[in-house]
């Protein structure tokens, strides 16, 4: 019984980032996105790895690769990814070092308080010797590194 919430959850997820995706990445940008995308995972991957082997967190109950992998594919492998691209593509150049920090601080709060919704209310993710500020720290630091990696990947673009 306890599961069922769990995967109803999980699928709205790929939902709802689906259906984001559609909605927000112009079609004109959809090689941004993809980079983006890919690069995330790429960081995604290394470190949701790390932190499951570990063992300062765990996921109980997965829908994807129970058997291939300990970390959490929808996340670390989807949900992650998509909404780092949303952030690159509408990340703001021009405006002011107080409104680029205070994107990064919308962004990661939003990820980190679903994080701990899930951790309190779910079987879905299960802190082990890890916190929410931590959480907070990666995923500001993936996002920087990622926002980094798409302004060196893109810089011509913005040039021409």
């Amino acid at each position: 019984m306890k599961k069922r919430p769990d995967k109803t959850i999980e699928l709205s997820a790929w939902i709802i980032t689906i259906m984001l995706l559609f909605k927000f990445v112009p079609r004109n940008r959809i090689r941004e996105a993809h980079v983006s995308f890919l690069f995330k995972q790429l960081i995604t991957w290394l470190f949701g790895l790390l932190v499951v082997e570990k063992n300062l967190i765990s996921y109980p109950n997965r829908l994807f690769f129970r058997k291939a992998n300990r970390s959490s594919f929808t996340f670390e492998y989807f949900v992650y990814p998509a909404l780092c691209t949303l952030f690159n593509l509408y990340y703001p150049e021009k405006p002011h070092i107080v409104k680029k920090l205070i994107y990064y601080l919308f962004h990661t709060s939003i990820i980190t308080v679903f994080e701990t919704f899930a951790v309190k209310y779910t079987n879905l993710i299960q802190y082990k010797k890890w916190t929410w500020y931590w959480s907070f720290i990666t995923v500001w630091l993936t996002y920087y590194l990622s926002r980094i990696y798409h302004s060196w990947f893109f810089k011509n673009l913005r040039t021409k």
